[in-house]
């Protein structure tokens, strides 16, 4: 049906639409308190720059993208995440050679080809912040902070860090040649999808969703067993500038990533719900994508949060959003004349600041007094010829319904509404 949004996508209502706008202020600005810059990427890139920088062994590549060929037989895929893009806007646009690090953000519109759930859809919105060109642990303990901190800021409660290290290529390689040897005698017990992960990646074994995947490696290795003096060095960093902050923190060891790029430190947030608990918040190191994506080695690090996924959760908790604005004044009119002037006069109103609201369906005053009840009006009046004749008005305040005479000018309407 041509009245039907395709599965996996939502509208965002005028009656809702203002929690959105909420939410993406409080980013922005929390963001300019951090001194990061919005960055905005196109919508669709070039399919090899996920395949090359989210990794083509995982399920977003494998099963997820929205891939296909242009008119000029080019391989497109919209964006399944903003990492990529944002890195690669870094390269192609030179600013390495602006004052490093680059810390961006970005609010945009991911798609991916997924199963339908509670806060996940195939077009979703992400607010991502991301760190290139500083290999210090002082920024993930930043990025950390960001993320908790606007979470206090919009009301959520019951939130639990977590964090890890799955260290760098070196380390992984000789873990992975131990989990190998762990998970050998479960092999053919894995799910399909981890068979194939076995040799290619089989850290991400661990983060299978299968319960018999889930108990077979419930005692595996634990990778920070295995990272070198370096990668042990820098989680200790993350941690003591985390004691600084005074936020609190959990190791887990198991939280391993679906995404190539990612090395050392790894983090979510987890929001303990009555009912569930549910990760709102991931993220971490990658310093390996900017060079897999043709550049200089570059260290950088980042995360990203659900927008969908954050206002379910708000709800969950019970966390209240602000009201959405209502107007200032309603004018009723009688007649065409008085129709004409409420026009003119709104119209310089609105000049001023006032939010102020006329009628449009040649309603009568009785019909015209409802509307404005229905879109909470904080203040109305009525303008007919002898109002206009007269050069006064009588103004309402909805609210505790007194009614106070005024000059009909528009100086005088503004100073009541705005209370001066």
């Amino acid at each position: 049906m041509l009245t039907q949004a395709p599965k996996g996508t939502n509208d965002v209502l005028p009656d809702r639409v203002h929690i959105w706008q909420y939410l993406e202020d409080e980013i922005r600005k929390i963001c300019k308190e951090y001194n990061y810059k919005e960055i905005r990427t196109p919508v669709f890139e070039h399919t090899e720059l996920f395949e090359r920088g989210v990794g083509d062994t995982t399920d977003v590549v494998e099963k997820e993208m929205y891939t296909f060929n242009d008119k000029g037989g080019r391989s497109i895929t919209l964006r399944p995440e903003g990492t990529a893009s944002a890195s690669r806007s870094y390269i192609e646009n030179g600013l390495f050679n602006t004052a490093q690090p680059s810390k961006l953000f970005y609010l945009i519109r991911c798609y991916r080809y997924e199963k339908n759930q509670a806060g996940r859809y195939r077009e979703f919105n992400q607010f991502g912040a991301e760190v290139i060109g500083s290999q210090s642990p002082s920024i993930d303990a930043e990025l950390m902070s960001l993320a908790m901190l606007l979470y206090e800021r919009v009301g959520l409660k019951n939130l639990k860090l977590n964090i890890n290290s799955i260290g760098c290529p070196k380390c992984r390689k000789e873990y992975n040649e131990k989990l190998k040897e762990f998970l050998m005698p479960n092999y053919d017990k894995l799910c399909d999808t981890c068979k194939t992960r076995f040799n290619k990646n089989p850290m991400r074994i661990i983060d299978c969703k299968s319960s018999v995947c889930k108990e077979i490696v419930k005692d595996a290795p634990v990778l920070l067993d295995c990272i070198c003096d370096e990668c042990h060095d820098h989680f200790e960093k993350v941690k003591s500038l985390l004691d600084g902050m005074g936020i609190k923190y959990y190791i887990d060891p198991y939280i391993v990533r679906g995404l190539d790029y990612y090395t050392k430190t790894v983090f979510e947030i987890i929001a303990d719900n009555k009912n569930s608990n549910s990760t709102i918040c991931g993220g971490g190191r990658y310093d390996g994508l900017v060079e897999q994506l043709g550049h200089k080695s570059t260290p950088a690090s980042g995360f990203a949060l659900g927008m969908e996924r954050l206002i379910l959760t708000m709800e969950e908790q019970g966390v209240p959003f602000p009201e959405d604005n209502k107007p200032d004044l309603f004018i009723a009119s009688i007649g065409d004349n008085a129709s004409l002037f409420a026009q003119s006069l709104v119209y310089n109103l609105r000049k001023d600041g006032v939010i102020a609201e006329n009628d449009h369906l040649g309603r009568s005053v009785k019909a015209q007094m409802k509307y404005a009840d229905k879109i909470g009006a904080k203040y109305t009046m009525v303008i007919g010829d002898s109002e206009i004749e007269n050069g006064k008005i009588s103004v309402k305040n909805m609210q505790n319904g007194e009614t106070k005479e005024i000059n009909l000018t528009k100086d005088e309407i503004a100073k009541v509404i705005k209370g001066e």
